[in-house]
């Protein structure tokens, strides 16, 4: 008999949607393995008006490549406003009600995964795993509240951010298990004086540590199915610069296009950027290119996920963007990075993490808190290496993705169960 595993994730209808991420993988990579995992997620698709159509019922399901997704309703909503609060309360509620009903039909779990990023699902997985009286392992992938003090939406004294620690620290107290994306998970509940050794209530030596990751074999399965028909993309005389992701504040891709307008100050014509992907601030930066003449940085607009690998694998160099703040010691788990390392091509960043996985494997350059000049060359840095160095990048970048292949990291996983 294939043993239960339920995966609590508000946030996993974009996996069904995509039929990719985090625990799709991890799903199915169960199953192989002689498990009978089933994901539990909202209604509602985070950052887009789609939803899932429960038919007036508190729940529905499908099944997706054998894994099963099961909806708890929700109410809709857009944005990060009063509405989406309600949605999260809501899917805690529900879920309780639904989870009892599947496993009258279905059997109990043999555990339960309850992952973030909000903390009510962690607090679902274990009330609802203590009825069941089997374990629930916490999976934390954001450290909420200390993102929301350190990106500045929330005061570290106000009253919700005291209640928000204080739910924190109850949740990695009452897991069975804690598993933190970042490696350093354990080091932010050191800072936090929460272990055992300074007196708090957390047994250390049952955290750990998954990364995110890649499905290498759908990764380059992709590369070479779903093709981009795109010239500037396939220019083999150009040195490419790509970016992929969301154009939004937060992601400062001004910095880019800055270092773009330096190399093209330069006179290094056989450099170009690629930006691949949408948002709110995508317009504004085209016009500035335009106003700057800007020839040698390119917008494509929004893109099907499967067809970023393509996209990569025609890349020279990847470039990464991240924000500064003071969480970044405790490490990154960034998708966006393991389908720049399946790529096969070195990353350049402007940000050091804690734990930081380019300069752990040699694949690429960081140059912490860079401004849009050092950012610029050492562009051209990596565009003037000798063949041998670029290829030992290139490598190092391929083994990076063999160690964080959801395949291997799915035995992780088995090995807490």
């Amino acid at each position: 008999m294939k043993k239960n595993i339920w995966i609590f994730n508000h946030y996993a209808t974009n996996m069904y949607r995509d039929r990719a991420g985090r625990h799709f993988w991890f799903a199915e990579n169960l199953i192989k393995r002689g498990y009978s995992p089933t994901i539990f997620c909202a209604s509602t698709i985070h950052n887009s008006s789609d939803h899932i159509d429960t038919g007036g019922r508190m729940y529905t399901s499908d099944i997706i490549n054998g894994v099963a997704f099961i909806f708890v309703k929700t109410p809709k909503y857009i944005g990060n406003g009063k509405k989406r609060i309600i949605n999260m309360f809501s899917f805690y509620k529900n879920i309780f009600l639904v989870s009892k009903a599947y496993a009258k039909q279905y059997g109990k779990p043999k555990v339960i995964l309850a992952s973030s990023v909000h903390p009510l699902t962690l607090v679902a997985g274990i009330k609802i795993a203590k009825k069941f009286n089997i374990p629930c392992i916490c999976e934390i992938r954001d450290l909420w509240p200390e993102t929301l003090v350190a990106y500045g939406t929330l005061k570290r004294n106000s009253t919700l951010s005291k209640l928000l620690f204080k739910g924190e620290k109850w949740i990695y107290k009452r897991a069975d298990k804690l598993i933190f994306t970042m490696e350093g998970g354990k080091d932010y509940v050191v800072s936090k004086k929460w272990n055992e050794e300074n007196g708090g209530p957390v047994d250390m030596s049952k955290i750990y540590h998954i990364n995110n990751g890649v499905d290498l074999k759908k990764f380059n399965y992709n590369s070479q199915i779903n093709v981009l028909d795109d010239s500037d993309l396939n220019n083999i005389k150009k040195f490419k610069v790509i970016y992929t992701g969301s154009i939004r504040k937060v992601n400062n891709i001004m910095k880019i296009v800055k270092a773009a307008e330096y190399i093209d100050r330069v006179g290094r014509k056989n450099i170009s950027f690629l930006i691949f992907g949408d948002g709110p601030e995508k317009e504004k930066l085209e016009q500035y290119c335009k106003s700057k003449n800007l020839q040698n940085i390119k917008f494509k607009g929004f893109i099907d996920k499967n067809k970023i690998p393509y996209i990569l694998s025609k890349s020279n160099l990847n470039i990464m963007h991240f924000e500064q703040n003071g969480i970044k010691r405790y490490g990154a788990s960034l998708n966006k990075l393991f389908e720049y390392f399946a790529s096969g091509k070195p990353t350049i960043s402007d940000c050091e993490f804690g734990y930081d996985l380019i300069k752990k494997y040699n694949c690429g350059v960081v140059i912490d808190n860079a401004n849009e000049k050092q950012l610029a060359e050492n562009i051209l840095k990596v565009s003037e290496l000798s063949k041998e160095d670029y290829t030992n990048y290139c490598n190092n970048a391929i083994k990076a993705a063999q160690d964080f292949d959801f395949q291997k990291l799915t035995r992780k996983l088995e090995e807490l169960f």
